[in-house]
């Protein structure tokens, strides 16, 4: 009888870490999946203003006051196309899973729209 708990005590001690291991991996990758979507969600927001006729700087100023951490870059191509960029960083709690995500992990979202000027 005494066997068997010991057995079961030593599959647990295999088994946790790896089920630890796997748990946290769930909520990083969770956490960029929410990011990546907050950013397409926030891209459309960025799009209507643009189209709205607001400046660059206004539509900066709207970026921040929704996220603090989120960055916007605009490119403006050959005066015919304008390219925004919303970035914002993530850490990495999972152990391991850093050397394939290197931190801080930066998701991203860009959209080109045509412009006249």
């Amino acid at each position: 009888m005494k066997e068997k708990k010991g057995q079961a005590l030593v599959e647990f001690v295999i088994i946790l870490p790896i089920f630890i291991f796997m748990l946290l991996a769930i909520i990083d990758v969770g956490k960029m999946i929410y990011v990546k979507n907050r950013l397409e969600s926030e891209m459309d927001t960025v799009v209507e203003l643009f189209h709205g006729k607001k400046t660059f700087d206004e539509i900066n100023k709207e970026v921040q006051q929704n996220s603090s951490k989120t960055k916007l870059e605009i490119k403006n191509e050959n005066n015919k196309f304008v390219t925004f960029y919303l970035k914002e960083e993530i850490p990495i709690i999972t152990p391991f899973l850093n050397l394939i995500f290197r931190p801080p992990y930066e998701v991203k979202a860009e959209r080109s729209i045509y412009y006249e000027s």
